[in-house]
């Protein structure tokens, strides 16, 4: 297009437009950098509350004999660390969760989007997802050990089978949540049916998708606790199940810390993605 399209004739102007002065910036972007550090600090002020009044509770007493302080927790968290107990066990349990993620969430993303785009992989699909999704599926370990054997392989698929349900939901209600209006007006200027996937449909999908992500993480955080409770030999769920056995309480209590650290983390990365992906929505901001 070229630019005498763009500007207006100059006969319909009263006079030489003067440049428009350089907008200057405002308050606003002065006064987020400043409140920056108090947001930050007032982000890990529950945490420091929390692991401030389990100290000072299992001190007192308050917890019963056998809740140990956060300090004595801390100390055999060093031990193990040092000795290379710890991460050798915890690299086990990533190593599995890997996997599970690997393989279920490229599926439920596949099938979710099938059902989302199609109506007839919505007829086909939908119903037996849904069914399968119904059985309670961290109750379906005595089967995969029966079926896979007391192996990587029972605990991996088990870890797969949870993660696909909660994104295979979430991609296919964002995918029909999308506007349709918003389709057709991508219609009419043309763009063809991938096009309209690739640029309308699965970005406007995407703040759901990135819940679902959210939402499979958990659940695989989740179904590895319960797999690693029995017949393993490694992992932090065998550190836990042969602490739980010799009464070593600041053991079991570290890994509970080192299980729950683990979701927290994969949770803040996923907020950190959507944080990059979604930064052109405006929704609401909290005050």
């Amino acid at each position: 297009m070229s630019a005498d399209l763009l500007d207006p004739p100059r006969s319909a102007l009263p006079g030489r437009a003067e440049p428009a002065p350089a907008a200057r910036p405002g308050p606003a972007p002065l006064r987020a950098a400043a409140l920056a550090p108090l947001r930050r600090a007032r982000k890990v002020s529950g945490l420091v509350a929390v692991l401030a009044l389990w100290e000072i509770a299992a001190r007192a007493g308050w917890l019963g004999s056998t809740t140990p302080p956060l300090s004595d927790v801390a100390v055999r968290g060093w031990e193990m660390a040092s000795s290379g107990e710890l991460f050798e066990n915890l690299g086990v349990s990533l190593l599995r969760v890997l996997k599970g993620l690997a393989i279920g969430l490229p599926l439920g993303l596949v099938l979710g989007l099938l059902s989302g785009l199609f109506r007839i992989s919505e007829d086909v699909i939908d119903a037996p997802v849904q069914a399968v999704r119904m059985l309670p599926h961290l109750a379906l370990v005595p089967l995969f050990i029966i079926w896979f054997g007391i192996g990587e392989t029972s605990k991996v698929g088990l870890i797969a089978v949870g993660v696909v349900f909660p994104l295979y939901i979430n991609v296919f209600h964002g995918i029909r949540g999308v506007d349709e209006r918003l389709v057709e007006s991508a219609r009419t200027c043309g763009l063809g049916r991938l096009a309209l996937v690739r640029k309308v449909v699965l970005p406007g999908a995407l703040p759901q998708i990135l819940v679902g992500l959210r939402l499979s993480l958990g659940v695989a955080w989740l179904t590895l606790v319960v797999v690693e409770q029995s017949a393993t030999a490694s992992g932090i769920g065998f550190v836990i199940n042969q602490a739980t056995q010799f009464l070593q309480m600041d053991t079991v209590f570290l890994v509970l810390v080192v299980y729950a650290l683990l979701g927290v983390s994969t949770d803040l990365l996923v907020r950190l993605i959507e944080r990059r992906a979604l930064a052109w929505r405006r929704g609401l901001v909290a005050r």
